[in-house]
């Protein structure tokens, strides 16, 4: 051993999570596991809070960064033209967006998920000249000023310590029980010359939230959306850090409901490896930048690009992997939704590999995944009062080890309920 047994708690700053409640300190992963300094091996259903989503040190990816840095390649590159990217952005326009119908801009904001929401909320108010944004309630967008300003977690917003202005949310899908029209309120107010709001620049949205506990939108509502934005000349942004990338089934988590938004944002697997890269996506027309007008040091991290561009030509070269991954969510459904038939208090959500099982006993998910890591599988809880047991596994994973994995879940739920 070459550190000290006590080195994160006494080193480390108290700002630190995940180590708590996984209490191991992991040395290897390979695939949908990861291995500690003893040898112990977990199964991951939280594949690096979805930065994983062709897990581990997958062996095509692999392959393509070590070629790569053994040739010498540009590990830092700012916004100046290199192969690296050139290479990637040929297979995204290839692969990605023309067999989409997307015409989108590619901007490289820096390398993470934070970085292109603040770039997306910048672009709307400078393409519009407003300042307003409308969010979501249990919406989450980063934990930068800008991003956590359209973030609804009360927790993570106390933390900027300054006033969160100049936007305003508005109730997600369903977040009135099926009580209130869609978009009723948003509606009013902005045909409304006396309600005091101000036409917003954008409207921000997940078509799944995450973190705000696996919260769905249905196509017929982010439809509903889409055309609110466009009758009233509001930019719709897409927020797809998370819900990219297929961990939906299709590339974009937006496409089933056949809308084109104005904005998206993708950060955590788009770099394919785990490696810090993001992209800010835009219609042609709102390409208003003058150039350095917006920068980062790290927008040019080219072994990203590499892994990127091998993990579009390998997965999304037709729709068998989009196939095989919506094949594994309706497993993860199905043994879920025996779960909630079985157990009272207990009922899921989700789309795709994005699938949570909520307990109306808020502190039973916490107790669900703990019991789960002593039978060494890492799942996370998601939701405001921390109410849901969120699986983000890798969608490379094998049917027998989303069996395994869904079998502890099974029986931890079972001790618990």
């Amino acid at each position: 051993m070459t550190f000290s047994s006590d080195i994160f708690e006494t080193r480390e700053s108290e700002v630190r999570s995940y180590s708590r409640g996984w209490p191991a300190v992991f040395e290897k992963a390979s695939g949908s596991w990861l291995t500690d300094r003893e040898g112990v091996r977990y199964l991951d259903f939280f594949a690096g809070a979805g930065a994983l989503n062709y897990g581990h040190n997958h062996p095509v990816l692999k392959e393509a960064l070590l070629e790569y840095m053994s040739g010498d390649g540009i590990t830092h590159g700012l916004d100046m033209s290199t192969v690296a990217k050139g290479e990637f952005l040929q297979s995204f326009q290839d692969t990605i967006l023309m067999p989409r119908n997307l015409d989108y801009k590619v901007m490289f904001p820096g390398p993470t998920g934070t970085n292109t929401v603040e770039a997306a909320l910048k672009l709307a108010r400078k393409v519009t000249g407003r300042e307003a944004i409308i969010n979501f309630t249990n919406a989450f967008h980063g934990m930068t000023l800008g991003a956590l300003s359209v973030t609804g977690n009360a927790f993570k917003r106390a933390g900027a310590g300054v006033p969160l202005v100049h936007t305003t949310p508005m109730p997600y899908d369903d977040y009135f029980d099926g009580d209130m029209k869609d978009f009723r309120w948003f509606e009013q107010v902005l045909g409304d010359s006396g309600s005091g709001f101000n036409k917003p620049a954008g409207v921000i949205v997940e078509t799944v939230q995450g973190e705000g506990g696996v919260n769905v939108a249905r196509a017929e509502w982010l439809r509903g959306l889409a055309d609110l934005c466009k009758r009233h000349e509001i930019l719709l942004i897409v927020d797809d850090v998370q819900m990219g990338c297929g961990r939906t089934g299709p590339f974009f988590s937006f496409e089933i409901a056949g809308i084109t938004p104005d904005i998206v944002t993708l950060s955590k697997s788009i770099g394919g490896y785990g490696l810090p890269m993001a992209l800010t996506l835009f219609k042609r027309d709102l390409d208003v930048w003058s150039p350095a007008e917006h920068n980062g040091t790290f927008r040019g991290n080219n072994p990203s690009f590499v892994t990127a561009k091998a993990a579009i030509d390998h997965f999304w070269s037709d729709d068998t992997f989009e196939k095989a991954t919506i094949a594994k969510g309706n497993r993860i459904h199905e043994v879920f939704t025996e779960l909630s038939e079985k157990y009272d208090g207990v009922s899921t959500r989700g789309r795709g590999m994005a699938q949570g099982l909520v307990f109306d006993v808020a502190e039973n998910a916490g107790k669900v995944c703990s019991l789960a890591f002593d039978e060494h599988l890492l799942t996370e809880t998601a939701g405001p009062s921390d109410q849901v047991v969120k699986l983000l596994p890798p969608l490379t994973i094998s049917d027998d080890e989303l069996e395994q994995g869904l079998d502890i879940l099974a029986r931890a739920t079972a001790k618990v309920v």
